[in-house]
């Protein structure tokens, strides 16, 4: 079966409440997949914002008519007729990187990124991110998302954040993990290298939003999202620093390392939130060098350890997991005077 260039919805054959057309068109295609062959399940599942895209594009008809708004209400319509777009190469283009590649089947990918990789092109990284390394290592095994070739990006690492980031590689994947997180129906957990001795184990429960005088910069702010962060102590490396683990309930930018940095035990390496201990405190010589060679490390000791999910398609329940990298155990041997 091939991707459908065309569906038309007899709206007499579909009872369904909701009048407003996106939302309808969204509830009767997923009516027609579970009473229907007709649909190449693996690639065709639409979310209520791809329906949305897809109206306000012109590529809705009711009774003949293009429909534009996506809030034009199913009253006395007959046929409703959706066009797909022929999938077409997104500007990312695919380059030959190397990937650390933890699993893969024809639904998912799950990478260990190194640090120093930015996940998706932006102003200031136009390539050599984490998207154009999938579009050359996927191939025509990337089915088209939303009109596109692309991967689907469901979460994000910071670009030198290292560790386990899982990618939908069709639009059902896709769709399917989008609410997998939206929902928090995973695990997520990061090991972190930081200034000081925390106390043994806690909850950060503050909203975080951009900053008004930085907007490049996060921050606890009242009008923020909520966010939600777990950590236990793991090892202590007097007079520095700790190793902890987080667990996020929430995936707001730059979480981990803004609640860290409020508790007042900022990530070691990071130039944006931490903040590191005063070499004053040092009074040998030794040490200060030690405490140089540690403040002068280049990243955010950050690393995304383990990530448990149900697979988007057969629901399976699996888990990835990825050991620190050597940069950060070689910054634990420094800690450990």
């Amino acid at each position: 079966m091939t991707f459908p260039n065309k569906i038309s919805l007899i709206v007499r054959d579909f009872n369904i409440p909701t009048k407003r057309i996106d939302t309808w068109v969204t509830e009767a295609i997923k009516l027609t997949q579970l009473t229907t062959q007709h649909f190449n399940f693996n690639n065709l599942s639409f979310s209520r914002n791809k329906i949305k895209h897809l109206i306000e594009q012109e590529h809705l008809k009711v009774d003949g008519k293009i429909i534009k708004d996506p809030s034009f209400k199913v009253l006395k319509c007959k046929i409703i007729q959706i066009t797909f777009p022929e999938v077409t190469e997104t500007i990312p283009i695919p380059q030959n990187i190397k990937l650390d590649v933890i699993f893969e089947d024809e639904f998912i990918i799950v990478i260990n990124k190194e640090p120093g990789i930015v996940v998706h092109p932006a102003p200031g990284s136009p390539d050599k991110t984490l998207v154009n390394a999938l579009l050359y290592h996927c191939g025509e095994s990337l089915q088209g998302i939303g009109g596109i070739k692309r991967p689907g990006i469901v979460h994000r690492l910071d670009k030198n954040t290292s560790g386990v980031i899982v990618v939908a590689k069709t639009e059902l994947a896709h769709v399917n993990l989008c609410n997998v997180f939206s929902n928090h129906d995973i695990e997520r957990k990061y090991n972190a290298i930081v200034w000081g001795q925390p106390v043994n184990e806690g909850i950060i429960k503050k909203p975080i939003g951009r900053l008004p005088v930085n907007r490049k910069k996060m921050g606890i702010t009242q009008k923020g999202k909520y966010a939600f962060t777990k950590w236990k102590l793991l090892e202590i490396y007097p007079p520095f620093g700790s190793l902890i683990e987080c667990k996020l309930e929430t995936g707001r930018t730059h979480q981990i390392r803004v609640h860290l940095a409020d508790m007042g035990h900022g990530i070691v390496g990071d130039d944006l939130y931490g903040r590191p201990m005063t070499q004053k405190n040092f009074k040998n010589n030794f040490l200060k060098e030690r405490y140089n060679l540690i403040k002068s490390f280049p990243r955010q000791a950050l690393h995304a350890t383990k990530l448990c999910l149900k697979h988007p398609i057969n629901n399976k329940y699996m888990e990835f997991s990825s050991n620190l990298p050597k940069d950060m155990t070689v910054l634990i041997s420094n800690l450990k005077v």
